[in-house]
């Protein structure tokens, strides 16, 4: 009964109402609930520091700043949001102004590599060695219709090239995708179509493939487990799908140097994800290692889509 009438008190500023309506789907940092909201730093500080003493919200560190999401579980709560989402007169216009801000941070990323672009392979990219890459290569099957997913330049679909059906290479950066074409039609490639778009919204029909790869491109998703839902959505019955990313890490300098949105993944993360995302028979391998510092290990993950 205590902690039933600790939420009930709690809850009952329709400010703090607001703000666990906007965590019920999205992290967000204070700087953007302030954005938001129109509130100071200080009254959205202090919100939150009474909802994650009363165990309703929780944090997790990403660089300079922490991004504040709510826990799963909680009947009593998800009830009274239910109804304050009726209830409470700025819900609509405070999830608009959540999507702006979202696509804000999704455009930041995008400036990034579109700044990057043209150059991105001849830069050094955390974890993206041929070594890995190889490792990948040797697991795939006989020619198949193949989507990179996050695909960048598109070298790596030129790779899948020479012995796929097709490679539909996706990105969300228009410069990207732009000399990832110039790149194709210099080498005289002809399976390699490039798409743009999000790999959270892939733009390819349901069961059109039978392998998608993430090539070192799953951690600058906003919410990875859409994305690989997305790669159930696009494989056929029997598809697979193949991730090579990073292994969780601590080097918070990624984020601002390559746009990182997650550091990492540890291979048991990626396992749950994947199987919650409607794949099977789940394989993780650590297949590399940088010799210099901050030495990224690259993990390698197979799936198979669930029949």
């Amino acid at each position: 009964m205590p902690s039933i009438i600790k939420t009930l008190k709690v809850v009952a500023d329709p400010n703090r109402l607001r703000i666990l309506l906007l965590l019920k789907s999205e992290e967000l940092s204070v700087a953007e609930l302030q954005e938001i909201l129109g509130m100071g730093q200080s009254t959205i500080s202090t919100h939150l520091s009474q909802l994650k003493q009363a165990g309703l919200v929780e944090d997790r560190r990403t660089g300079k700043s922490n991004l504040y999401r709510r826990p799963t579980g909680g009947r009593l709560l998800d009830e009274v949001l239910a109804d304050a989402e009726k209830e409470i007169p700025e819900f609509a216009s405070d999830q608009a102004a959540m999507r702006r801000v979202l696509i804000k941070r999704q455009d930041k990323m995008r400036a990034f590599f579109d700044s990057v672009a043209g150059r991105l392979g001849k830069d050094y990219v955390p974890g993206k060695s041929w070594k890995s890459m190889a490792e990948a290569l040797l697991r795939l099957m006989p020619p198949l219709t193949i989507a990179d997913l996050g695909a960048g330049e598109g070298s790596f679909a030129l790779l899948l090239s020479q012995r796929a059906v097709r490679v539909i290479a996706v990105d969300s950066s228009a410069r990207m995708i732009e000399v990832g074409r110039e790149e194709a039609a210099r080498h005289g490639v002809k399976n390699v179509e490039y798409r743009l778009g999000d790999m959270e919204e892939v733009p390819i029909g349901a069961g059109d493939v039978d392998l998608v790869f993430f090539s070192q491109s799953l951690h600058h998703a906003l919410h990875p487990e859409r994305a690989l839902s997305e790669a159930a959505r696009i494989l056929a019955p029997s598809g697979r799908v193949v991730v090579l990313d990073l292994l969780k890490h601590r080097f918070e300098e990624a984020r601002e140097m390559y746009a990182d949105e997650w550091l990492g993944f540890s291979g048991a993360e990626l396992e749950a994800m994947l199987e919650n995302a409607g794949f099977t028979n789940v394989e993780t391998a650590v297949v590399d290692k940088d010799a210099e510092a901050p030495q990224f290990q690259t993990l390698l993950v197979i799936a198979d889509k669930r029949k």
